[in-house]
């Protein structure tokens, strides 16, 4: 058999199919592979360029292979489907990702190591219980006021609705619904508590990181952002510029050109969405705080008279992007432009 150079693996839950070529380029093998059986094979091979699509267990692979000798190389999977030729099969899909992990323009995805994997779980974890406790005070929401009974925007006034639930005395809800109910509000203050408890556990790991430390020195950076961008974002040096880094976020207007006219659109919502809205909020909330301090950022103020708040907030999420990756890459902490101008 011919010296495999390029191996495409086309990843599943039990059922693998690796694609080899020579250094020719020419197909050496194309098999199916049990689980069990993908390790013990790769550790027969000789060492060569392995390539895997970027997706659900892809990080895990890529490193176990990877102790193998191999080069491994995970690519974006929208990224390899104009390499399938026809139809979908795993036997395409192997031979596509073994063509396109090839090519010397390929964009490639940075191997995550356990550690970060495990940090990224912790905080989509509370997300998840976000998430969960948000659909359960929508739906005691929807519930009371079908009785007449309402409170005020936001989760800090449901506490009125909670001692409405518990109050036998209230007259105003059923019993039966009472019944339900309790339930309900049991489970939003147990959400209540892990979260609190997922809090406290990101807070406590961005202190004892540097890096986390010298990002929550931006404006709009809190814990939960320094948290998410360090376990989103292993190697910041992957990205030739900031512009490059916003732009991974989609926080860069969209190009439709054609003929010579260079037309851009809104922002393109590339890349993470998780990262992107926390940084979008945050910029959100440092406009609320330039509203209200007649000194502070001059230069955001006269932005917010020319553009809507929301097209502002985005630019400045932007801003704020180029600035973690400056932080990352170059060090040092965040120097507000505006105070050294004072100063001066």
């Amino acid at each position: 058999m011919k010296e495999v150079t390029t191996i495409g693996l086309d990843l599943a839950k039990n059922v693998f199919q690796v694609h080899g070529v020579d250094g020719d380029g020419l197909p050496v093998f194309n098999r199916k592979l049990r689980r069990n059986e993908v390790l013990r094979f790769f550790e027969r091979i000789p060492s060569c360029l392995v390539g895997l699509e970027a997706c659900g267990s892809a990080h895990y692979w890529a490193r176990e292979i990877a102790q193998f000798g191999h080069d491994v190389r995970l690519i974006p999977p929208k990224y390899v489907k104009p390499y399938v030729k026809r139809g979908k099969t795993d036997a395409a899909d192997a031979e596509a990702i073994s063509e396109a992990v090839t090519r010397k323009n390929m964009r490639f995805v940075p191997m995550k190591s356990a550690a970060q994997q495990a940090a990224a779980m912790v905080l989509k974890t509370r997300m998840l219980l976000v998430k969960q406790k948000t659909q359960l005070i929508n739906a005691l929401r929807a519930h009371l006021a079908e009785l007449g009974i309402i409170a005020g925007v936001g989760a800090e006034k449901v506490s009125s609705l909670l001692s409405i639930v518990r109050d036998e005395a209230d007259s105003r809800l059923p019993g039966a619904a009472r019944f339900g109910l309790v339930i309900v509000a049991d489970q939003i203050e147990v959400l209540d508590e892990r979260v609190a408890e997922l809090e406290r556990a990101t807070l406590s790991e961005v202190k004892r990181d540097e890096d986390s430390r010298r990002l929550i020195t931006i404006p709009g950076v809190g814990v939960i952002t320094a948290a998410t961008i360090k376990a989103l974002v292993p190697d910041p040096a992957g990205f030739k510029s900031a512009r490059h880094f916003a732009a991974w976020l989609g926080l860069t207007p969209r190009p439709h050109s054609s003929g010579g006219k260079a037309r851009l659109g809104g922002i393109s919502k590339m890349g993470n969405p998780e990262l992107r809205s926390l940084l979008v909020v945050g910029a959100t909330a440092v406009l609320r705080c330039a509203r209200i301090n007649p000194t502070a950022r001059p230069w955001l103020k006269s932005l917010l008279e020319r553009r809507p708040f929301k097209v502002v907030a985005v630019a400045l999420a932007n801003k704020m992007a180029r600035t973690v990756w400056a932080l990352l890459t170059r060090g040092g902490i965040y120097k507000d432009p505006d105070l050294r101008r004072t100063a001066v």
